[in-house]
């Protein structure tokens, strides 16, 4: 498989966007929770944040889709002459570096385009399963919280960039604006420095990297260092990886959940990882591990922030009625048990609840934070997405590839 596939968070956004929009639906799950006709909000202590800590943020968003974890970036032209900070941009561990639209920047903040190998302009395609993002790749200064990565790839999404290419527009629908998105942008933080790796490097590959001439774009291939790049490895110290630490939520659903996106593993007193953490480790040129949920076995599996539920395909209880069909409407809050077993031979039993996603969507008016939400769409026979609810009430660590870690060298998940 290759590594530049985006994450499923965005199929996921998407469709919410559709569809819980218009009717009650739903999506993931938390353990033990029980549903409650009361939304209540969610924070986490309210302490002035370390240089190496970004504010995180579960609410309405852009498009009142729930369970979609935002923080706000600040993009700066090279040497940070000029800088803009765009909020609500999605905290993703499912996919590989920064994107934010066009129309979020200022005309003040000019980026430099990003050529391809043969030296004209570069653009990016990222597809997904339900549509795709188009745009150019540009060169920035990206801070977020205290930490920067400096002159460091992005695409800037935008429709009217060249001429989207046939190859490109053929999945679904375009996605190149924040309300068809659910977002300002995408941050990918997952266990990989760049968005296609050496895959891209070595061939041109169609609905990926474009190389422009005018409004004409052909497919080219791309050096690592000139791909759209995770930011975190380039933040220095704290660049072998992070941390997503949100609250649980006690109830059926929060209005809003505050908490933190922590950078670095072991390299400040802020972000230890404990003895007991257990430390899954992922394939390292596909990201993922094996899961077991009731003699099922998923061998794709992801931890994925960005994914708005737990989605995992299974009989043991029925999909809601449509148009809500991708998630999950059991009669009553169901108990479940899986196990992760890391490509390090480490097991992990996870105890997780599903409920009835259109009941909790209408008893809750709207919340948020969704901790039972889980569903059958968006993933093949092989994948456990482990979607947002998940990190409800967890420190998640995402290590990066080849990056050293007190547990251990990356990629890695750990909880």
């Amino acid at each position: 498989m290759l590594r530049f596939s985006i994450s499923k968070a965005m199929k996921t956004a998407a469709v919410l966007l559709i569809t819980c929009l218009t009717a009650a639906c739903g999506g993931g799950s938390g353990g033990g929770n029980s549903v409650s006709n009361t939304s209540a909000q969610t924070s986490a202590p309210t302490a002035a944040l370390a240089a190496n800590v970004a504010a995180i943020a579960v609410d309405h968003g852009v498009a009142g889709v729930p369970n979609m974890p935002f923080v706000s970036v600040t993009v700066c032209t090279p040497g940070g002459a000029s800088c803009q900070t765009i909020d609500h941009v999605l905290v993703d561990t499912g996919s590989w570096g920064l994107r934010v639209f066009a129309s979020q920047l200022s005309t003040s903040v000019a980026l430099p385009q990003q050529t391809s190998d043969g030296g004209g302009p570069l653009a990016e395609c990222m597809q997904f399963f339900d549509g795709y993002t188009w745009g150019s790749v540009r060169i920035a200064d990206v801070q977020i919280g205290g930490e920067r990565a400096a002159s460091l790839p992005i695409q800037v999404i935008d429709a009217n960039y060249a001429a989207v290419p046939a190859s490109c527009s053929n999945t679904g629908a375009a996605r190149n604006t924040p309300s068809t998105l659910a977002a300002n942008g995408i941050l990918g933080i997952g266990v990989f420095k760049h968005d296609c790796g050496a895959a891209c490097a070595n061939q041109a590959i169609v609905g990926t990297y474009y190389a422009c001439s005018g409004t004409s774009c052909l497919p080219t291939t791309v050096a690592e260092e000139r791909q759209v790049a995770n930011p975190v490895p380039y933040f220095g110290a704290d660049g072998n990886g992070v941390i997503v630490s949100l609250p649980a939520v006690p109830s059926g659903s929060a209005t809003s959940v505050a908490g933190q996106l922590i950078f670095g593993i072991g390299t400040q007193s802020d972000n230890t990882i404990g003895a007991g953490a257990h430390v899954i480790g992922v394939d390292p040129s596909r990201g993922v591990f094996t899961t077991t949920e009731n003699g099922t076995t998923y061998s794709g599996s992801i931890v994925d922030s960005g994914s708005t539920g737990l989605f995992f395909a299974t009989s043991q209880m029925p999909a809601c009625a449509s148009p809500n069909q991708s998630y999950y409407c059991p009669g009553t809050t169901e108990q479940f048990s899986a196990t992760n077993v890391g490509t390090n031979g480490v097991a992990s039993t996870v105890d997780f609840s599903v409920g009835n996603a259109a009941q909790i969507w209408q008893a809750s008016g709207g919340a948020a934070a969704m901790p039972l939400f889980a569903g059958p769409a968006f993933v093949g026979s092989q994948v456990f997405d482990w979607g947002l609810p998940f990190f409800y009430g967890r420190n998640v660590y995402t290590a990066i590839e080849q990056e050293a870690t007190p547990a251990g060298t990356g990629p890695y998940f750990a909880y």
